[in-house]
């Protein structure tokens, strides 16, 4: 039987200015097509009245959308924390975090993590993160593998989109709820101490990490399910809310379909070759 998933096809951000929102990326090292409708059917599965433009962002093979509406929606609600239950960011994959941070301070980001990329144990593969925020308000993280767990990560500046990691409060429902729609769980790990407190900007953390792979990846979905601090509640975002991000899935159908969180998701029936 085909899983209802099979792959992530796209990221889609809110945008309440694309354009301007748009140069931030593309001096990132995203690339931009040309800016165009959003379908009168997409509008309607998202449950959103008037219309919408989307400007079409790619990076490696990933894609990333910034999507604007005639109907604007919430701002991102900035005082949040990386254990909130709105906590959604987009992972980008770099040879080189030190100088990819500099330049993403340049132009303007603010910082989520203490003081800068830092360096992680070498049993998760990693070399250095550091998350922080773009100018809307959206979550990022830079991300350098060490060589030995690259993989197709090759070559200089930024490279690729190799997940998008969000916040759940129950990590044993949000995993049913995943598997039931066709990923599967690798490599689990519990992050804490001062490491992730630097990478969180939060004191005393402890957090699940549950990476969760469709049958073609990269990129991949990872849950991050904090033990402490308590996560807040998100409330139920809409489409059109800056903090609206939505994942777009390869499927057997079209629906947007939430999960036990609240995060979005958007499947598209995939023709038959």
């Amino acid at each position: 039987m085909t899983p209802p998933l099979s792959a992530i096809t796209a990221f889609r951000l809110t945008s309440a200015n694309a354009a301007r929102l748009a140069r931030f990326y593309r001096e990132l090292g995203f690339s931009a097509d040309d800016r165009e409708p959003i379908a009168p059917a997409e509008m309607e599965l998202l449950g959103l009245g008037g219309g919408g433009t989307r400007l079409p962002l790619r990076l490696g093979k990933q894609r990333l959308d910034l999507d604007s509406f005639d109907t604007p929606g919430r701002p991102y609600p900035i005082e949040s924390t990386a254990a909130d239950l709105c906590f959604q960011h987009l992972a980008l994959v770099t040879d080189d975090a030190a100088t990819a941070w500099a330049r993403v301070a340049a132009l303007g980001a603010s910082p989520l993590s203490t003081n800068g990329p830092v360096r992680l144990p070498p049993s998760t593969g990693v070399a250095a993160a550091v998350k922080f925020r773009d100018p809307e308000g959206h979550p990022l993280e830079l991300l350098q593998f060490l060589p030995r767990s690259a993989g197709r990560w090759r070559g200089t500046g930024l490279l690729g989109i190799d997940h998008s990691a969000i916040s759940v409060s129950d990590v044993t429902a949000s995993r049913r709820f995943y598997e039931g729609l066709g990923l599967s769980v690798r490599g689990a790990t519990l992050n804490r101490g001062p490491t992730q407190m630097a990478l969180d900007a939060l004191p005393d953390v402890e957090v699940d990490v549950i990476p969760m792979l469709p049958r073609e990846s990269p990129p991949h979905l990872e849950l991050l399910a904090y033990r402490k601090p308590t996560a807040r509640p998100a409330g139920r975002w809409q489409a059109n809310d800056i903090a609206g991000t939505r994942i777009v899935w390869a499927a057997d159908r079209d629906e947007l379909i939430r999960d036990p969180d609240g995060h979005l998701h958007l499947l598209t029936r995939q023709s038959a070759a």
